[in-house]
């Protein structure tokens, strides 16, 4: 039935004048996926995208039949599911849903996609287990409320109710709470939200309630909702779907591997539909890129949700566009009723002389006290957002031996912004001075005190800022370094361990201690640079990070399917070997014309004689042992789950399982190699002088350097340790212990997790931080140049 479709949909396609890119916009199904079904390459379609395509195609009840029928959707002998188009008459009523009812689905609807319902579990559970760390129902969620937004920031009603042509339109009332979001939602024909909030006013919560609600009532052939935190996204660099794709496999890295397309799991369920981006975050986007984001989302007709603060997403609205087909929510603030309900109720009754009193309530009825001739209180503005409020019980709530009381200082605070910068101050010493609950089994939990935690937090907070991303991922903790000091490093480190196995091993075959060092030393700064630069050309000049594997090794048994080219990492292995080997044999052959006392030109001679033979030894066998690797690479299980520790420990297993591999190949193909050429080679260089032990110590050293090499330099977890466990709590910027930090303050409640990342509990807080360390290391320069007598002009 493919090419039958694809024939049928290609002649009505024609028929209506339409590109593929115009059908695109027009139907919601991206091009790839109309172009492969076109060409057959995409078989089987759905019926949610034959009826998306023949919505966009406007096509008549008879060619609908056609499509449905070449699809394989339609018996030809059976009369066709309804699916007519709306009626143009009477205009939905405000309260109604979309003006397209429902149809039910056909008995020969095809079974849902597999790797979608996976998709849909994994993020369930972790979303459930991410509202229960940051204790959204502890005792209750606080009550957030919304109302519909303004007719300047809402495109227009026709548009978001998919009505036909001069059809009167009447808006919908979207006002709601919290856990009305998935109904309000679903009221929406367009599938498009945008949610608006000042800073704190719980966004983040709201969306992350949509994610598991939306799931607990979702159907099969419904798309699954991930949230993304968009303010990552660069759109000048990449489109909206493929960076939906690649952060979909960073989160998930199983969905990485290959369909029968030839497409990543991950680029397929965005492509056809089966995904529902939750964006949120748009107001964290570099502020020049709000504008061409804004634009590049209204490219697609992609159902979405969106949040940002109003003033950012007003300024790109002004300067482009509303969102298209997008409705718009604005969350309104909390009440002195809100606040009743529930402060009082999150005090703890342990430690206090009298378990029935309530230290919040003398601050609440202080705040309904005041007379409406005075200035309102600051603490009565602060306490309007969720984020506020969570951090005023978690300093005087959960901690009985402070007073809220001191909150209503008019004299201390003076304004807003000095009371919320309080809270943000206190918060930190607040959480590093409480003990965590010991689980059973597990490490204890070590104490820090809160001025280091805040420094090293302070550092975090400042390396994000300067990345223009809230997602704090460990393998780009190395990034916080300038460009020269992170090569400098990785050279000196690689170099250094290189030089000690090969000086340990030399001395074990030859027992001569000044050979050794001297042989060590040759070729540790050989390796160390050719190893720095191999990072340099392929990392630090793209100032791209050297990103996590999300392949895996599989020594036993065949490994899964996997799309993989030989040429390309033949290619590599083959040329980062041949200049490593004509290199070290060129300084080889140079340390031995010194030691035979040869004259300049014999010198040279020997060097370049050296430098080919190795060149070609360590040449055929790095591309060899690359090509072996590929073999045996096989896709992550989809069914995997990923947080930012078990990505690490993953990567952690996959280059201990290239190591085991690499080792004995690399070693045992250069030892072996080396003897051969030095037989074919012997008439065409000259005379080589090559023997059993030497080959031996070569295989040895080579085996073990070229592994350690490679893992140090071209391997996330090669550089996490040698930047951010090694030099970055060597120069006291994180703690040695650097992952345990994370998860401590994970679990603190200071960091939250989204996916393989981590994240800031609020980009306040964060930028709050990022504040107090710039402003720490400025004091700290400003002392050390009034120590050395330097004049220190401020910046302008």
């Amino acid at each position: 039935m493919a090419s039958e479709f694809g024939a049928v949909l290609r002649r009505l396609r024609d028929r209506a004048g339409l590109t593929q890119e115009e059908l695109e916009r027009r139907s919601g199904v991206s091009v790839s996926t109309i172009r492969g079904l076109e060409t057959g390459k995409r078989s089987n379609p759905r019926m949610s995208t034959v009826e998306q395509l023949a919505d966009g195609l406007a096509l008549r009840p008879e060619q609908r039949e056609e499509l449905l029928i070449a699809a394989g959707l339609l018996d030809p002998l059976r009369p066709r599911p309804a699916v007519s188009d709306p009626p143009v008459s009477d205009p939905p009523a405000a309260d109604t849903a979309r003006p397209v009812p429902e149809q039910p689905e056909p008995a020969d609807d095809p079974a849902a996609d597999p790797t979608a319902e996976q998709l849909a579990k994994l993020v369930a559970a972790r979303w459930q287990r991410e509202e229960e760390q940051r204790q959204v129902q502890d005792p209750f969620p606080l009550p957030v409320r919304w109302q519909t937004a303004s007719d300047a920031l809402t495109d227009h009603w026709s548009n978001i109710l998919r009505l036909p042509p001069k059809v009167k339109a009447d808006p919908l009332d979207l006002d709601g709470r919290l856990d009305e979001i998935t109904d309000v939602y679903r009221r929406i024909p367009s599938g498009r939200l945008v949610v608006l909030g000042r800073s704190g006013s719980g966004k983040t919560i709201l969306a992350l309630r949509f994610v598991l609600d939306h799931l607990a009532t979702r159907k099969q052939t419904e798309p699954v909702p991930v949230i993304f935190s968009i303010g990552a996204w660069n759109p000048t660099a990449i489109t909206l779907r493929d960076w939906l794709a690649a952060q979909l496999t960073r989160d998930h890295p199983g969905y990485a591997a290959r369909g029968p397309d030839g497409e990543s799991l991950a680029s397929q369920l965005v492509e056809s539909g089966r995904i529902l981006p939750v964006l949120d975050g748009f107001d964290e986007i570099a502020a020049g890129l709000r504008r061409p984001a804004l634009e590049a989302i209204n490219a697609t007709t992609l159902p979405l949700v969106l949040t940002s603060r109003p003033a950012e997403y007003a300024a790109a609205v002004a300067e482009t566009d509303v969102l298209t087909s997008a409705a718009a929510i604005e969350l309104t603030d909390l009440t002195l009723d809100d606040l009743d309900d529930y402060l009082p109720r999150t005090t703890r009754k342990s430690g206090r002389a009298n378990p029935a009193a309530n230290a919040w309530e003398p601050v609440l009825a202080a705040l309904r006290e005041q007379s409406p001739h005075r200035q309102a209180s600051p603490l009565a503005a602060v306490l309007a957002t969720p984020l506020m409020v969570a951090l005023a019980r978690t300093i005087y709530s959960d901690t009985p031996e402070h007073d809220p009381a001191s909150l209503l200082d008019d004299e201390r605070f003076a304004s807003p912004e000095e009371l919320e910068d309080h809270l943000l101050d206190n918060f930190i010493p607040t959480v590093y001075r409480r003990r965590l609950p010991q689980s059973q089994g597990a490490a204890p939990h070590s104490a820090i005190a809160p001025e280091r935690a805040r420094r090293w937090l302070g550092h975090l907070a400042h390396h994000l800022s300067r990345l223009e991303t809230p997602d704090l991922a460990w393998w780009r903790l190395g990034s916080s370094l300038r460009r020269s000091t992170r090569t400098l490093v990785t050279v000196l480190v690689t170099g250094l361990v290189i030089g000690l196995v090969d000086g340990a091993v030399g001395l074990a075959f030859n027992g001569v201690l000044a050979g050794a060092i001297l042989d060590a030393t040759a070729v540790g700064l050989l390796s160390g640079v050719l190893f720095g630069l191999a990072h340099w050309l392929t990392f630090t000049v793209k100032n791209v990070p050297v990103t996590p594997a999300i392949v895996r090794l599989r020594i036993r048994g065949r490994p899964g399917a996997l799309q993989w080219r030989a040429g390309p990492r033949l290619v590599i292995g083959t040329s980062g070997g041949a200049l490593f080997g004509f290199g070290y044999g060129f300084v080889v052959g140079i340390i031995s014309s010194y030691a035979w006392h040869a004259g300049p030109s014999t010198a040279l001679h020997i060097a370049l004689i050296d430098g080919i033979f190795f060149g070609l030894v360590f040449g055929g066998a790095a591309g060899l042992t690359f090509c072996l690797l590929g073999l045996l690479e096989t896709p992550l299980d989809i069914s995997s789950v990923v947080n930012p520790r078990s990505l690490l420990h993953t990567n952690r297993r996959a280059v201990t399982t290239q190591l085991l591999v690499w080792a004995p190949a690399f070693g045992t193909i250069v030892g072996g190699g080396a003897g051969a050429a030095a037989g074919l080679l012997q008439g065409l260089l000259g005379p080589l002088i090559w023997d059993s032990t030497s080959g031996l110590v070569l295989g040895i050293i080579s085996g073990l350097g070229g592994a350690l090499g490679y893992t140090l330099t071209l391997t996330a977890w090669g550089q996490w340790a040698v930047l951010t466990r090694i030099w970055l709590p060597l120069t006291g910027r994180l703690p040695w212990a650097v992952m345990a930090f994370l998860e401590d303050a994970y679990q603190r409640g200071v960091l939250r997790q989204a996916g393989a990342v981590y994240q800031f509990r609020h980009a306040r807080l964060q930028h709050h931080l990022a504040g107090i360390h710039r402003t720490r290391v400025s004091r700290r320069f400003h002392r050390s140049s009034l120590a050395s007598g330097t004049r220190v002009r401020p910046k302008a």
